[in-house]
């Protein structure tokens, strides 16, 4: 009803196609059977705790036969957050009680890994003469491929990650998933809301188009606000948001205001600005757990067992880190264990934007207790009303009476006659997933004669809530940036009419690197989320989601062209401006 009383109705269709992880590590797995027949495994995984489920449900052996732990790995960004390799050796090792190992080539990584789904998005917008957004409908069709693993609920975050960055009067939100011949698709960074805001944010950036408006002015005047309640983000309300900070910030940068939207350069060579915004999510509300143990060791430092995985992205730092500051000591003071399913506290594991926010408010309850067991223990040793004691990270101390421990002696005393455990295990889970925003613009330069493009500028600013690591933050939202760049621009995944994967090899399938741009530009702009350890929220997934509708959008102020399949090739845009 809404729709059809807007003033300005569009309509477009954007297809996303598959991508690869391509993590540096390729997918390995090592298992054997230890002294007492039960099968260890040794393997390259985001999921931990899951992975010993699912070997164990596959051989119909109990849980309690199968150990996995988890050495440092080379990233992931959710291709290990399915079992890949894992159950090739655990069955070998199972049958013949013999050790074996699997380490997948590159070419396997492409050709049996679990790549990014394909999707088909149509978005429906309606919105007044003067810009204001009033209805969004979505419709998502996705590929599974041959299996459903992670099919029912990446599509979710389609249209549940893009709708809620604008207030409208009304939405509606439908999709289809379906199997193929093809690859089994499964998580990557971004996990739907990656394909969905490209669909929605160019949109957003069409309507600006058609109403002869700023990209920037239509986004002020619908995005939405601190405080806001967002009825298609599972009737959440944003306690943080500082969007439009970011998206101001993200403009300056580039220099927005000083710049024409498009631009002919003396050598004939055409620059157009683009721009978007994106949200993602803090864990998965009330069904992801972190959970950390915290103890004192015999030397006066403290252990931190996790049961999430750092995959690269620096999660124990960050977790050291709150334990250090919660405990008044140095980081140095702490040592973090990875994860091992028999020593380990139940983490679901390291994806869905999870660990600095769900694990970190974890590791920062548990340091809390923690303190208090050492106040408890030194009341007893002082002898002293433990409301009286204060505790400065290397001493318990009574002001009034000058008595004190330090924090050595009670880690010596806690091992004599004492009643009082000086090790805490905490676990956190969320009735919320605050989600992080971010706002970005591009600048890019199509040679008119071949199509080609180059992009020339990229900046964005994010609003994680309180930045707890800024140079862990920079990284990430480099890499994401740099991965969302390639799968705008480079990456494609085709197949021949058998389901065959052509592109099986870093020859065929092309990536950027680092080296392949030299102005990504990233700035933050703190909020502060009161569910989160410190007011953090998460980063790991949204960086990637705003390079495809801003170079996109770039792409067609040069030249004319909209291109609504990923990825923008040099040819798209030939034939494109040949029409």
């Amino acid at each position: 009803k809404i729709l059809a009383e807007c003033d300005v109705v569009i309509d477009q269709t954007t297809h996303t196609k598959a991508v690869q992880q391509d993590m540096m590590e390729p997918f390995v797995t090592y298992c054997s059977i230890d002294t007492y027949g039960r099968l260890n495994v040794l393997s390259s995984t985001q999921i931990v705790f899951h992975c010993r489920r699912i070997i164990a449900n596959a051989l119909h052996i109990p849980k309690t036969m199968v150990r996995v732990v988890k050495p440092r790995i080379g990233g992931g960004f959710g291709a290990k957050q399915s079992c890949v390799s894992e159950m090739y050796p655990a069955f070998v090792t199972w049958k013949t009680k013999k050790p074996s190992k699997m380490i997948f080539s590159r070419y396997e990584c492409h050709i049996a890994s679990s790549p990014r789904h394909e999707m088909e998005v149509r978005v429906r917008l309606g919105a007044n003469k003067e810009g204001k957004i009033r209805a969004i409908d979505l419709y998502t069709l996705s590929n599974t491929g041959a299996y459903g693993e992670h099919g029912p609920t990446t599509v979710g975050l389609s249209g549940h990650k893009s709708i809620p960055l604008y207030r409208t009067e009304a939405f509606r939100f439908g999709f289809d998933v379906v199997y193929t011949n093809l690859q089994a698709a499964g998580a990557y960074r971004g996990y739907g809301a990656t394909q969905g805001i490209f669909a929605v944010e160019s949109m957003v950036n069409r309507l600006a188009d058609k109403l002869g408006m700023d990209p920037l002015e239509i986004r002020y005047k619908n995005m939405t606000h601190e405080g806001d309640v967002m009825p298609a983000y599972y009737g959440e309300t944003a306690n943080s948001c500082k969007l439009e900070d970011c998206l101001r910030k993200a403009a300056d940068m580039i220099g927005w205001e000083k710049k024409p939207l498009r631009q002919v350069m003396p050598d004939g060579k055409i620059r157009g600005l683009g721009t978007a915004m994106a949200m993602q999510g803090s864990a998965i509300s009330n069904v992801d757990i972190g959970a950390v143990i915290i103890r004192l060791s015999d030397d006066g430092t403290y252990n931190v067992i996790v049961g999430c995985t750092d995959m690269g992205t620096g999660c124990d730092t960050i977790i050291a880190q709150f334990v250090a500051d919660s405990l008044d000591t140095d980081i140095d003071n702490i040592a973090v264990f990875g994860v091992d399913t028999d020593t380990s506290p139940y983490d679901s594991g390291s994806y869905a934007s999870s660990t600095t926010y769900l694990t970190g408010m974890a590791a920062v309850k548990a340091a809390e207790q923690m303190r208090e067991k050492l106040l408890q223990l030194a009341a007893k040793i002082l002898e002293e009303d433990i409301t009286k004691l204060e505790f400065d990270g290397k001493r318990v101390f009574c002001e009034e009476t000058g008595k004190e421990v330090s924090l050595f002696d009670l880690a010596t005393a806690s091992m004599v006659n004492n009643e009082i455990a000086l090790e805490v295990t905490y676990s956190h889970s969320s009735p919320v997933s605050p989600p992080p925003f971010m706002a970005a613009c591009a600048e890019v330069e199509v040679d008119p004669e071949t199509g080609a493009i180059e992009l020339l500028d990229y900046t964005a600013c994010v609003d994680c809530g309180t930045v707890v690591n800024t140079n862990l933050a920079r990284v990430q939202t480099e890499g994401g940036l740099l991965q969302g760049i390639g799968m705008t621009l480079y990456e494609d995944v085709w197949y021949n009419e058998k389901g065959v994967n052509l592109s099986n090899s870093l020859m065929q399938y092309k990536i950027p690197t680092r080296l392949d741009f030299d102005k990504i530009r990233v700035e933050f702009e703190s909020s502060y989320e009161p569910t989160g350890p410190f007011g953090a929220k998460s980063i790991g997934e949204i960086v990637i989601n705003t390079p495809a509708p801003a170079i996109a959008q770039a792409v067609y102020n040069a030249s004319g062209v909209r291109v609504k399949e990923l990825p923008i090739t040099a040819e798209k845009v030939y034939w494109g401006m040949k029409k």
